[in-house]
């Protein structure tokens, strides 16, 4: 199957390994891997704060990258899927013949977890956990992917396959962990607060170590836990996902 990589702006700037390591992944699972290099960011952030204008021209350009051919496209998380399903609606509401372009391309757009679960059908792709054996691990829902997309099995299934670590559930998983792109910025003790009560259900449930998707979720929780003092290593689910463990 040919795929094509929408790499999304944090993983492109922050953490490229997180990328790398998708499309290792996809191949490892049999797809041929394609990477649109005029591709930028959705238009996540402006329409987030509140700047349709600034977002549409950005959502344009997406959709010039992505918008020809038929092969589904995945992205590392789940935040930009949701921003282009349910959030170009809203920015071409105007345009009926963007908004068709918007709609077709939004139905080959999958994050990662689901693609390799939903479409290609492994609940499982092995994986052994880069510490010590046993280590005790907490998964983060992303809110996007969780509420917006309706995902949160299918990341679960995928770490429950990883050898070497133990899942352990902690109370309230679906609570947000306050990143929130922009309002982690705007509300900073409200956001730093939410990320404290996330950390400190996690701690309370045992966990050693937690896991995510959405690598903004990632990079605001290490953040807090470092700044705590907490012995939490911080990882991407497709992190764990190397069959030899070599993180």
């Amino acid at each position: 199957m040919r795929v094509r990589l929408f790499v999304t702006c944090l993983v492109d700037l922050v953490y490229p390994e997180v990328g790398e390591r998708t499309v290792a992944l996809l191949e490892r699972l049999g797809c041929e891997m394609v990477f649109p290099a005029d591709q930028t960011c959705c238009g996540q952030p402006a329409f987030n704060s509140g700047h349709p204008a600034a977002a549409r021209p950005v959502a344009e350009r997406f959709l010039d990258a992505f918008g020809d051919g038929e092969d589904p496209i995945v992205a590392p998380f789940g935040s930009c899927v949701h921003m282009v399903r349910h959030g170009y609606a809203d920015l071409f509401a105007d345009d009926p013949e963007r908004l068709e372009l918007a709609r077709a391309v939004g139905s080959r757009l999958f994050d990662l977890p689901s693609f390799v679960v939903d479409e290609l059908g492994h609940a499982e792709v092995g994986g052994r956990y880069p510490g010590a054996e046993g280590t005790t691990v907490a998964y983060h829902h992303e809110c996007h992917m969780l509420r917006g997309l309706g995902v949160g099995s299918q990341p679960v299934s995928l770490l429950r396959g990883v050898e070497g670590c133990t899942v352990v559930e902690t109370e309230r998983p679906d609570l947000c962990c306050g990143f929130g792109g922009t309002f982690s910025l705007k509300l900073p003790k409200v956001s730093a607060a939410m990320a404290d009560e996330k950390l400190d259900r996690m701690v309370a449930a045992g966990a050693q170590a937690l896991v995510s998707t959405d690598v903004g979720c990632l990079m605001h929780l290490e953040g807090r836990a470092r700044r705590r003092g907490l012995e939490l290593k911080v990882h991407h689910l497709v992190d764990l996902l190397e069959p030899e463990g070599t993180l």
